[in-house]
């Protein structure tokens, strides 16, 4: 009696999330890009002895202005994984980008005893930041930034305070909807255009 074939187990793997191949499993039209920041085994103890799980923090964002963040545990990595990916799908925010690159102002973001401060950085600068605020910015989408951690390391409280910094950030046009003035009332005649207003006037 011959033998079915069976069926190879890497393709199992592949789908369950595991390696590189996890970034591929998406929907159609779904071009988000999560990141894992960090991952960490924790015990508990119970009558029988010690129960392992994995905990796991994942960054999604679309590269173009929306960001979240999630946490996950399960028995095993990939579920863990899987479980921090949806639901920082779920708790995406815009954050607002001037020219799509940098923070339109410096700010600064604080939870528990983590403490970041994010400033706007020219073109050409690139994302200067540790391991989880590098993460945010990447999936982000933000090219030039400067981001600093005065506070503890640990990734979790570092995310945190991170999107709390990014909740905080606004832009020029909303401050001057908020006020009900113009945009221009709030920062002024543009640079280029005053030489060209005083070159008008001497002729």
């Amino acid at each position: 009696m011959a033998r079915e074939p069976r069926s190879g187990g890497g393709g199992d793997r592949d789908r369950r999330g595991r390696g590189p191949d996890r970034n591929t499993e998406r929907e159609p039209g779904d071009e988000l890009k999560d990141k894992l920041v960090t991952i960490n085994r924790v015990a508990k103890v119970v009558k029988g002895g010690r129960r392992f799980s994995f905990a796991a923090l994942v960054v999604v964002g679309d590269e173009k202005g929306r960001v979240g963040w999630g946490a996950g545990k399960a028995r095993e990595v990939p579920e863990a994984i899987r479980k921090a990916t949806e639901r920082a799908k779920r708790t995406m925010i815009r954050v607002p980008m001037r020219e799509g690159r940098t923070l339109h102002h410096d700010v600064i973001g604080e939870f528990g005893a983590g403490r970041v401060i994010l400033r706007a950085a020219p073109a050409g600068t690139g994302i200067i930041a540790g391991g989880p605020m590098r993460a945010v910015f990447e999936t982000l989408g933000m090219g030039d930034v400067v981001a600093k951690c005065t506070g503890t390391t640990n990734p979790h409280n570092m995310v945190k305070a991170t999107f709390a910094a990014l909740t905080r950030s606004t832009s020029p046009r909303a401050v001057a909807a908020r006020r009900g003035k113009k945009v221009s009332d709030l920062l002024g005649p543009r640079k280029d255009a005053e030489p060209a207003a005083q070159e008008a006037a001497s002729v």
